[in-house]
């Protein structure tokens, strides 16, 4: 018996996440810095096209300028879940970048939401084996937590995520500007993930939420890009220093509400937007969490109580199909999607938060009672 042969090697990244406004006013350098190439794809997610009519002439005025080598005009592509709900948009993509020759030396710029980059992300990633991809995320829910993080990939068999891979990208570049073209329940979506990533990082920044909260549906990019910074640098750094950036492990440090939200995401048919389901999907943990004792009963209300003040909904009849059985499928879908052990992340204060590898049925069960007498009320 030979000994084997075992080599450590490690590969470094850097993420770079930009904060920025007026991205393609031609005064601002920072795409002009990072598209040196003699070929730039950009991919536009449709919806944009609507909320932001000049967009596409910013563009061609912004590559003009700077004499961006664009193989094609801006690739527009439909948007939101529709895009990722299987591989249309990423066999385009594909086809976009065999056809115009994009090689490992060239960039992909995608423009969208966190659905949009998903789909594009992912055919980056396995076009070439990776080629250099640059997110420009459009809504909160994209700059505060999905495009800054290092996944994308499209749902199969009818399952979220199912399909994808790891890639960091290149860079982040950050518009607040894109969010004064959000309608109130896009402005409303990314905020959860700030709530989650408050109660489980920073008490502090949970506190100045709570104090925001009666301003937030304003279409005010200062006080917007406030919240959507912090919670963006919390989730990158969580990323890039907290151990385990493509997931290795069992734990999901920062997925507190997710398993419900995921199933919740696909019995509504969609229905409830990503935002709007782990908005429920948090609710339903933290009453979980307190129900078990986990969770100050006071320090829950207040999690609720904002979280209405923002002016999401806290329970779907959906979480009630064959009496909850549908909803606690996606506890095992959940702990299937990462494998091992199940390992849910509970809140103990805000701030901190601990691991739980079970969740009964009966806790689930009084949760998605209460929050349905809640929305009764």
């Amino acid at each position: 018996m030979h000994e084997p042969l075992e080599l450590d090697f490690s590969v470094k990244y850097k993420h770079r996440i930009y904060f920025t406004e007026g991205a393609f006013n031609v005064s601002n350098p920072i795409l002009a810095q990072l598209l040196q190439s003699d070929k730039v794809l950009i991919a536009v997610d449709v919806g944009l096209i609507t909320a932001r009519p000049t967009l596409l002439t910013e563009i061609g005025a912004y590559a003009l300028a700077h004499k961006l080598s664009l193989t094609r005009p801006p690739f527009i592509l439909n948007g939101g879940e529709a895009s990722k709900a299987d591989d249309k948009v990423a066999q385009q993509v594909l086809a976009a970048i065999e056809s115009d020759k994009i090689c490992r030396h060239s960039y992909i710029l995608a423009i969208g939401g966190g659905a949009f980059l998903d789909a594009v992300g992912f055919a980056a990633a396995i076009a070439h084996r990776g080629v250099r991809l640059i997110r420009m995320p459009t809504t909160t829910l994209s700059q505060a937590d999905a495009g800054v993080g290092v996944k994308n990939g499209i749902n199969t068999f009818g399952k979220k995520n199912f399909t994808g891979t790891f890639a960091p990208p290149v860079a982040v570049v950050n518009d607040f500007d894109f969010l004064l073209s959000l309608d109130t329940r896009g402005r409303r979506d990314g905020l959860v993930e700030a709530v989650k990533v408050a109660i489980l990082k920073d008490a502090e920044f949970f506190n100045r939420i709570e104090v925001l909260a009666d301003t937030l549906m304003q279409a005010d990019k200062n006080i917007l890009g406030e919240v959507v910074r912090r919670s963006a640098e919390l989730h990158a750094r969580h990323i890039a220093q907290g151990g385990d950036p493509f997931e290795l492990g069992s734990a999901r440090p920062l997925d507190l509400g997710h398993w419900a939200a995921h199933k919740l995401e696909v019995l509504t048919k969609h229905r409830l937007s990503h935002g709007e389901a782990v908005a429920i999907g948090l609710a339903l943990d933290i009453i979980c969490a307190r129900e078990i004792g986990l969770f100050p009963a006071a320090l829950a209300e207040r999690v609720l109580v904002l979280l209405e003040k923002l002016g999401f909904q806290l329970y779907a009849p959906e979480m009630h199909l064959e009496k909850g059985r549908l909803l606690m499928e996606g506890l095992e879908e959940f702990r299937e999607h990462l494998g091992g052990r199940l390992t849910l992340v509970l809140p103990v204060k805000l701030g901190e938060s601990t691991q739980v590898h079970a969740l009964d049925a009966d806790v689930i069960r009084r949760a998605t009672d209460e929050l349905k007498a809640r929305a009764s009320q």
